[in-house]
Parts: C-alpha cells; sequence; structure tokens
C-alpha cells in the first residue's frame, strides 16, 4: 500500500479576504499518513493589527493573546517545513488558500501544493446531513472532537477526522483498497449524480 500522506490546514484570520487587507492570526494543520494522525502544528500570529471584538468573540482569540504571539512570517517559514510538499486539505478550501498563498507570497514563496476541499466532497459523499458545515458533520458522523470550535488546530484535527472518514467510507461502500488524492480531488468536482460511476470506474 502506497504511503499516502496529507496536510490538513485551518487558520483564522482578522476578516474575510487577504484581498482586504486581512491577515492570519492563527494556524494549526495535521499531517495524516496512511490515514492516521501522525503530526500536528500550531501557533497564534501577530498580525501587526488590531483584530475586531467580533473576532474576538467568534474565535476566542484576544489582542492580548497576539501582542505576544510570533510574527506571522516567522510562522509561515515553519508552516512552509511542516507542509512541505504534501498535499492540502481545507474545509472550505478556496479560503484557507487564498491565505496561505497571500501570506506565502509575502516570505517570497509559492505553493506547489495541490489542494482538496472537505466540504466539496463531503456534499458528494454525505448527501443526505443536515448541511455541509465543519460542526454539522462531525455531529452527523460522531467523529471525535475536543468540542473546541473556530480555533484552528481544533478544526484541523476535526476536518482530519472527516477526512478519514470519508476514505473509510469510500473504501467500504466501494470495495476499493485505495483512495488517491487524485481521486479525492476529481470528486470535488463531480456532478452528485456521478458519484457512483466516479467510484466504480476508477
Amino acid at each position: 500500500m502506497g504511503n499516502f500522506t496529507a496536510v490538513i490546514l485551518d487558520f483564522e484570520t482578522t476578516g474575510l479576504s487577504p484581498n482586504y487587507g486581512d491577515r492570519t492570526i492563527e494556524v494549526g494543520a495535521v499531517l495524516v499518513t496512511n490515514n492516521r494522525i501522525t503530526d500536528r502544528f500550531q501557533s497564534l500570529m501577530n498580525p501587526g493589527m488590531k483584530i475586531s471584538s467580533f473576532i474576538e468573540d467568534y474565535t476566542g482569540i484576544t489582542n492580548r493573546m497576539l501582542s505576544d504571539a510570533p510574527a506571522i512570517n516567522e510562522v509561515m517559514q515553519k508552516l512552509k517545513s511542516f507542509i512541505a510538499r504534501h498535499p492540502l486539505v481545507a474545509h472550505n478550501a478556496s479560503f484557507d488558500s487564498r491565505f496561505l498563498d497571500a501570506e506565502f507570497g509575502r516570505i517570497n514563496h509559492r505553493r506547489v501544493n495541490e489542494f482538496a476541499c472537505s466540504m466539496l466532497i463531503s456534499r458528494r459523499i454525505y448527501p443526505d446531513a443536515p448541511n455541509h458545515r465543519l460542526e454539522t458533520l462531525v455531529r452527523y458522523k460522531s467523529l471525535k472532537t475536543d468540542g473546541i470550535h473556530h480555533r484552528a488546530l481544533a478544526d484541523a484535527e476535526m476536518t482530519a477526522h472527516l477526512w478519514i472518514s470519508m476514505i473509510n467510507d469510500i473504501k467500504s461502500d466501494y470495495c476499493r483498497n485505495e483512495v488517491p488524492f487524485g481521486l479525492m480531488q476529481q470528486l470535488a468536482k463531480t456532478k452528485r449524480k456521478k458519484v457512483q460511476e466516479l467510484l466504480l470506474d476508477t
């Protein structure tokens, strides 16, 4: 069996888009190897600006906590080493990939890693879930959680358990030995009615 790895990422940020000057304030990353969590990385980071009371309330991260945190560029250098060349996963990957690419750009690094979106894939694999928000899917699948939402490492770990669950369910439902990362990426783009065909044929 191949040594399948992926890094599951989650960022907490000052707002919704780096295009509006928003920055990252926390990252959580979890390395999954052969469908088991094998390593973790977490850090707060000082964005060099005050965060709003909304973000403080939403994340539980305060301006005081961030004032003692390392600079974003320093954390991004460490994150770059942690993710290496592993494929990447995030729940709503378009959000996290935009922030990752913007912050990597500031340290003159260009991402080569492929991304997959666990939210889009969950819509294909779990069409009967009440919705496809991370906390809903965690309850729907009775996944392991420490109950802390909107902190980066907790959300990355929950997403990792979701990722592992989806792969295991595909293996058992479609009698597959392996579920390559490329197939998961393809699933995210497949129309729901074509999912069965894709998973039986490839």
